[in-house]
């Protein structure tokens, strides 16, 4: 106050008056001057404003501003991520309580500091910003806040120009007044992109570190938003990775510099080794993955998949099919040296049809071969991507026998019942005594043989089965009837066995194709007592505000009674029946445990087969070549089985243990099918017939065991009214 007065008297003193007022003029026209241009300033500034404001979209309407967001395939837990399903986005939407106070620190160090204090533009930064940038003579910093980038990447382009970056600033300030600052960081961490098409916080935690952005440690919190100011270029799987752990170690110094974190915390996290996930194994258990895919691109087109967000949990036991692949992975191994160059495996809980596991091929992730064959065509020994569980139809060999015996019990068989293993001619117009393979005519002739070659003579239908004898499952499939057979495999859920005037005698022995999903599917209808639900492999579907738009609601269909299921389960659990052909301490029994089990194996040694079960669970499990190529002489219990005990034996031991109900005891009031016959009586086919028997035409030796001839209808019709009881 003092200077001024000296500096008026001063002036009073050298100036004289007139100077003075001329002096008084100039600074009151300069004021003037200085006063319109400031207001011509901000009228300019304003229009501006207003101008480029003219068609901006309401901040108001950032909320009804769909995010793109994946759909993501989980386990029946929803806790492990099998797969995400994005187009240009891949995105998962998790609020900020949800997300890691490392990574809402490491992001804030980066990004915007003072994010918490300024109100969407932030003229301290700005000026800091300026200042580098003269100092490093390079416009290298940025001072764009959160808000301002968020809005950029919302409803700007990227196109640096003086246009965007007013409408830019216009619709941060409107923004930051309409909205909490929690709820726009909220917004911007789900929106900013990471790279490897990994938009917002939560998909970039799982596809670098495969665990969810609340789990974030501080270096790795540190990595991520080190990715974010050039997702590309700082890719840990390109050349730059080197240069983004120095980004990261730069965010990390920041953090402490801003004490966000300790000293104590910096040394640690500067010392971690960052460890990124394997970018080629973003997917687990593949094959049942795209299984899952291909009904949900049906039934919601794959645009939809890739944008609504959508959860989907699967019937899929993360332990069970982790258990599976490391079965096979080890137990293949050995098979390829019987030429058995590929396995696929099914698991499923028959009480509700839920696949557990699934395995389409050994190693997904592996090579076709041998080198130069086509992928999908049929030409590979091996190939890794064809899902031979799901899509593969292969003939199934023995595995097929219990639905032809379940349709014998149906119509009044017991186990009880006689067969007769002994060399058989089925084709009426060959010699009887098996040595011709054509007639005159120059059609086949048929006279199968057991896997030993041997010949048994009187057996039980019990042993029949036990044992996978072919020749006397023929005869039984000849009584029971070819069309009723398929009924059975049909009303079990078997489709592939369509064109039923194809099909012959050794329908039996598997002569017609199936699917493993569907077979293992159909053995579950013995477990259950008769009963069946299709295979389940979805359980809820969410949209991405967590409403349920689908939800399994399956319910069993009865499809067998319960007798003849538990007859089918009484055999085939029966190790004693078993022993005479596979010995006591065979790959299908389980000492304490009951469990029933089949092999099969085609006659030209090209599949081989194990489908086994107990009330709880079923496994499934083929072994072969993808290109039909015969393995090496080893029957189903060699190849197939090991692999099925191995993945059973997890599930007996993690489950409570459940045993088959027995069946009831019936006595028909036929002796014959009780397993009852007089000795020495003449014997065609299943039972010992009266000599005296009205059939058409006699064998050729009737009083010879070893040599007969099947009389196909005579003796059908003959049988039908004198011995099958009419059920």
């Amino acid at each position: 106050m003092n200077f001024l007065k000296l500096l008026k008297t001063k002036l009073r003193l050298k100036v004289c008056p007139k100077t003075r007022k001329k002096i008084k003029h100039i600074a009151f026209s300069t004021a003037k001057y200085a006063f319109f241009l400031f207001v011509l300033s901000v009228l300019f500034v304003l229009v501006l404003f207003i101008y480029y404001s003219r068609d901006l979209p309401r901040p108001e309407n950032f909320t009804e501003k769909p995010f793109i967001q994946s759909t993501k395939i989980y386990d029946k837990t929803g806790k492990i991520l099998l797969y995400d399903i994005y187009g240009e986005e891949r995105r998962e939407i998790v609020s900020l309580t949800q997300i890691s106070e490392n990574f809402k620190k490491a992001i804030l160090a980066s990004e915007d500091s003072r994010f918490y204090q300024h109100h969407g533009v932030d003229l301290i930064g700005i000026a800091r910003a300026i200042l580098i940038d003269l100092k490093l003579k390079s416009p290298s910093q940025g001072a764009s806040t959160i808000t301002q980038q968020l809005i950029r990447s919302s409803f700007l382009t990227m196109k640096k120009t003086a246009e965007r970056k007013i409408q830019e600033i216009i619709l941060a300030l409107e923004l930051e007044r309409k909205y909490s600052k929690d709820q726009i960081l909220e917004w911007y961490l789900n929106q900013i992109p990471f790279g490897d098409n990994s938009y917002g916080i939560e998909a970039a935690s799982q596809t670098f570190f495969k665990k969810a952005s609340s789990d974030l440690s501080i270096p790795e919190s540190a990595t991520l938003a080190a990715m974010v100011s050039a997702p590309s270029y700082y890719s840990p799987y390109g050349p730059n990775r080197q240069k983004l752990l120095l980004r990261k170690d730069y965010i990390l110094n920041r953090m402490a510099a801003l004490d966000y974190i300790t000293q104590e915390q910096l040394k640690t996290a500067l010392s971690e080794e960052i460890v990124f996930a394997d970018a080629s194994k973003a997917i687990k258990a593949p094959h049942f993955v795209f299984y899952v895919k291909s009904y949900l691109t049906k039934e919601y087109g794959e645009d939809y998949l890739r944008e609504k967000g959508l959860k989907v949990y699967t019937s899929l036991d993360w332990d069970v099919q982790k258990n599976m692949e490391d079965v096979v992975t080890e137990k293949t191994k050995s098979n390829e040296g019987f030429n058995a160059n590929n396995t696929a495996a099914v698991t499923l809980n028959p009480k509700t049809g839920e696949i557990l596991g699934l395995i389409g091929s050994k190693n997904y992730f592996g090579e076709a071969y041998p080198e130069g064959c086509e992928s999908n065509q049929g030409k590979c020994l091996f190939d890794p991507y064809f899902d031979v569980a799901t899509l593969g139809e292969r003939q199934p060999g023995s595995s097929f026998k219990p639905f032809v015996y379940a349709t014998a019990f149906k119509k009044g068989y017991l186990p009880s019942t006689i067969l007769w293993d002994v060399p058989t001619e089925f084709n009426p117009s060959c010699n009887p005594d098996g040595t011709q393979e054509k007639n005159s005519n120059g059609m086949d002739c048929y006279h199968p043989h057991n896997y030993d070659e041997a010949f048994r003579g009187k057996v039980t239908i019990r042993q029949s089965l036990a044992q996978s004898l072919n020749l006397p499952s023929v005869k039984l499939l000849y009584l029971a009837g070819i069309e009723d057979s398929l009924k059975t495999a049909w009303d079990l859920g078997l489709t592939t066995l369509t064109d039923k005037n194809r099909y012959g005698l050794s329908l039996v022995l598997g002569g017609g194709e199936v699917n493993l999903l569907e077979m293992t599917s159909a053995y579950g209808a013995f477990a259950t007592e008769g009963l069946i639900i299709p295979p389940v492999s979805i359980l809820k579907i969410e949209d991405a505000d967590g409403n349920i738009i689908k939800e399994n609601k399956k319910e069993p269909k009865r499809v067998l009674s319960v007798q003849v299921a538990r007859l089918i389960n009484d055999v085939l659990s029966d190790n004693d029946a078993r022993v005479p052909a596979f010995s006591r301490e065979n790959p299908l029994y389980f000492k304490n445990y009951q469990v029933a089990a089949k092999t099969g194996t085609t006659s030209n040694y090209v599949d081989v087969w194990t489908v086994g079960y107990t009330p709880f669970a079923v496994v499934g499990v083929w072994a072969g070549n993808n290109d039909s190529s015969p393995i090496n002489k080893k029957s189903g219990i060699g190849l197939a089985a090991p692999i099925w005990r191995m993945i059973m034996e997890k599930l007996l031991t993690t489950n409570p243990i459940e045993n088959f109900s027995k069946p009831d005891t019936i006595i028909q009031n036929k002796p014959v099918l009780n397993g009852e016959s007089p000795e020495r009586d003449i014997h065609e086919i299943l039972y010992y017939i009266d000599k005296n028997n009205p059939l058409g035409s006699a064998p050729t030796n009737p009083a010879d065991d070893s040599q007969y001839v099947m009389w196909e209808e005579s003796l059908k019709n003959w049988l039908s009214k004198n011995l099958i009881p009419q059920l």
